[in-house]
């Protein structure tokens, strides 16, 4: 899979830009500031719905601009797509697939395939769980797009709930009795559980198939410096049943009527996927808090590349993106990942610096300006 053409409209920095680009390695040269980092974050949000820098859409609009344009067009096993989105802020996305309109935003996940490592992800690390498990559920959707529905389903009964949740408290706080019925409170435990027991489930089978490829990322990277380890950390006493649907379901269920008088007291839902973690450890302890920042570059890196190295082994071939990654690298960790990454089918590369690029990634070069890309032959 490769992109070979994204075109920009009013997308952060760019009022309108189009590149052609290549198969293979692909180098985006230009001093700090310029827009190399949004080229990326352009196609990031094709691949995800979403950005690795903001949490809305709303930086992602050129100033004094309505709404944002990506047009991108993925070659596939010698098939190509046409995916647009055009970004609206404070409004439902809208998405057009091969030139027909899709008729959700969420139909284009799949159409094109991205593992991202970016600055940002040191948050993986150091971070909060938030930040471990949106990792996760992106790499899940990336690899089975139907759960994008099913964190959809997800999120909209927690939201739900935590409003109910939150009406009640507040009453009780106020002394009233408005607002302060919780008959319907069971319906949404039967969803939450539903909907949580699926996502949990997905998230299982995900780290166990991925927790090989994580150590040996990180072996790989660190040159066998420490050994690397990942594992899921559920927000509630779950028994070992693997991936068994119905088993996960009736121990959340079950989890919920635990927690109820304390959810009620708090006013929030205190079980479910939305407060799991995925703990991380170097050796015996654990990285965040523990880890040089040497490591937890590496460690982050490593997360990505197990996630580029997990998409392969399941026949996908996903682009792979480096966005400022060499010139936090010593020259010994940049070898290593040159070699790691030098086979992808499109290797797309951000620096501000040539010579902080290994030689055999110097593939196709543009040169990037503040508002323009020009491809340098």
């Amino acid at each position: 899979m490769y992109v070979r053409r994204l075109e920009l409209v009013d997308f952060r920095s760019y009022e309108r830009v189009s590149l052609e680009l290549e198969p293979g390695p692909n180098v985006f040269v230009g001093p700090n500031g310029v827009g190399k980092t949004n080229l990326i974050e352009a196609l990031g949000y094709v691949a995800t719905l979403d950005s690795h820098r903001v949490a809305t859409d709303a930086p992602l609009v050129r100033m004094g601009a309505a709404a944002a344009v990506i047009r991108c067009a993925v070659t596939h096993e010698g098939r190509e797509l046409l995916v647009e989105l055009e970004i609206v802020p404070g409004k439902a996305n809208r998405a057009r697939i091969g030139r027909s309109p899709a008729r959700r935003a969420r139909d284009v996940l799949g159409a094109l395939r991205m593992v991202l490592f970016a600055p940002e992800d040191l948050e993986l690390v150091r971070g909060d769980p938030a930040e471990r498990r949106r990792y996760l559920d992106e790499l899940l959707v990336t690899r089975q797009p139907r759960y994008a529905g099913v964190r959809a389903d997800y999120d909209r009964v927690v939201k739900q709930r935590n409003a109910l949740l939150r009406t009640s408290y507040l009453a009780r706080r106020t002394g009233g009795t408005r607002g302060g019925d919780l008959s319907t409170l069971d319906v949404w435990d039967a969803q939450l559980a539903r909907y949580g027991a699926e996502l949990l489930a997905g998230r299982l089978e995900l780290v166990t198939a991925l927790t090989p490829h994580v150590a040996k990322a990180y072996d790989a990277v660190a040159a066998g410096q420490g050994a690397a380890g990942i594992a899921y950390r559920p927000s509630f006493e779950l028994e070992p049943v693997g991936g068994d649907r119905a088993a996960l379901e009736a121990g959340l269920a079950a989890a919920l009527t635990q927690s109820r008088s304390a959810e009620i007291d708090r006013g929030t839902t205190l079980v479910g996927p939305h407060r799991d973690d995925l703990t991380l450890t170097l050796g015996p302890l654990p990285a965040k808090g523990y880890a040089s920042h040497g490591e937890c570059w590496s460690f982050a890196l490593a997360l990505r590349l197990a996630a580029y190295d997990l998409l392969r082994a399941d026949g996908i071939e996903p682009v792979l993106a480096l966005d400022d990654v060499f010139a936090e690298l010593d020259a010994g960790r940049r070898e290593r990942l040159a070699e790691l990454v030098g086979g992808a089918a499109q290797l797309l590369v951000t620096c501000a610096v040539d010579d902080d690029l290994p030689v055999a990634l110097r593939g196709t070069r543009y040169q990037v300006e503040q508002g323009t890309v020009t491809r340098v032959e």
